[in-house]
């Protein structure tokens, strides 16, 4: 890769860092719950549907370069979600993604993490324009963007629905 993206981040409550087999576990607690998974995958998924999506995301580093880390709680070690680069192939551009496990919202854990990963990016990748794509009923991570900064640009069809590009700045 022609870049050097850390993977490890650390901030003062969080460690970020690369995706570990056995985190499936702990991601599990976001993944099988239908209020955090609404916006994001759509449904409450099965143990196996959280060990594919945790692969995807440890694939996604192989791919691009970058990725979603783990994030992990300072105080219990416990992997509470995902936060960092993301960009499949059908997203208009690269986005800073954020999936916290319930028990976690409203702590400023999420804005902690995205802007970690805001601030790793203006370094390691300084071309880079960050995104948030946001359906447009999700509210929490539409104050979140715009609490980051971020600023509304326009709104795209995306997967039957409407979704909100919210743009971070550089």
């Amino acid at each position: 890769m022609p870049y050097r993206i850390p993977e490890r981040l650390e901030t003062e409550r969080l460690i970020l860092r690369t995706f570990r087999e056995d985190d499936w576990r702990d991601l599990h607690a976001y993944y099988s719950d239908p209020e955090c998974t609404r916006y994001t995958v759509g449904k409450p998924l099965s143990e196996g549907g959280t060990w594919r999506t945790m692969a995807g995301m440890m694939g996604h580093w192989l791919l691009r370069g970058y990725g979603p880390y783990a994030v992990e709680e300072r105080g219990t070690g416990r992997v509470i979600g995902p936060v960092g680069l993301w960009y499949p192939v059908d997203w208009p551009e690269p986005e800073i993604k954020w999936a916290l496990a319930r028990d976690c919202w409203g702590r400023g854990y999420a804005v902690e993490a995205a802007v970690a990963v805001r601030e790793m990016a203006k370094v390691s990748l300084p071309g880079l324009h960050l995104i948030s794509f946001i359906q447009a009923e999700n509210g929490a991570s539409i104050a979140l963007a715009e609490r980051m900064g971020a600023t509304f640009e326009k709104v795209l069809p995306f997967r039957g629905g409407e979704w909100r590009l919210y743009r971070h700045q550089r």
